[in-house]
């Protein structure tokens, strides 16, 4: 066996809707931001489709021309409308602690703003040994690759996507916008219906590589 095989493996986890449930703080910063400049978002929705990067959604409310100065106004107002109301999801500290236990590296990899993403974790008192942001899909395997990463778990289609570009086991977990079906379909590796089974996962999977 290689000895690679043998070393603690780096796992890499998504932000949004598999280490934490960010709906009600995204939910209340559009609002915040719908009446800051007057102009009406469905927080709702917005809030269900969560997992592309911030401006495919703004897209959908303001004019393209104005769609970075939002998406910059949206991201310095964040801290005081989303931080405090985010929990972090059942098993997400466990999850990085499991890693952690087996001598392995927990990274974070998201398509979230990297210092709201930062934020986030400093609240809850998680701590990966890395945080990269503003990335998605497959550009999510520029990270996954730079850190070794073996395995990169997430909630979203582009989640997979961006763990099959960087030669990753997909572990998908059934806590964002799709089902397990959806995910088996797009191509994840191992999909789990949240991260509370991921310890008891991670334990098999490390002691038989």
């Amino acid at each position: 066996m290689a000895l690679t095989a043998l070393l603690p493996p780096t796992v890499g986890f998504d932000l949004d809707m598999t280490l934490i449930d960010s709906r009600p703080g995204i939910r209340a910063c559009y609002l915040a931001l719908a009446e800051r400049t007057g102009t009406y978002i469905d927080a709702d929705l917005a809030v269900g489709r969560l997992g592309p990067p911030l401006v495919d959604e703004l897209v959908n409310w303001f004019p393209a021309e104005r769609v970075d100065e939002v998406a910059d106004l949206y991201r310095e107002m964040y801290p005081g409308y989303a931080i405090a109301p985010t929990p972090a999801l059942p098993g997400a500290r466990e999850a990085i602690a499991a890693v952690r236990e087996a001598g392995g590296r927990a990274i974070v990899v998201t398509a979230k703003y990297e210092p709201n993403a930062k934020l986030h974790l400093a609240h809850l008192g998680i701590e990966p040994d890395a945080v990269i942001g503003d990335l998605w899909a497959e550009r999510k395997a520029l990270a996954l690759r730079e850190h070794g990463a073996a395995v990169y778990v997430g909630d979203h289609l582009g989640d997979v996507r961006g763990a099959r570009a960087a030669g990753a086991l997909s572990v998908a977990v059934a806590t964002g916008p799709y089902g397990p079906d959806a995910l088996r379909e797009a191509g994840a590796d191992v999909v789990l219906a949240g991260l509370t089974e991921f310890p008891r996962w991670f334990s098999d999977y490390f002691s038989g590589r």
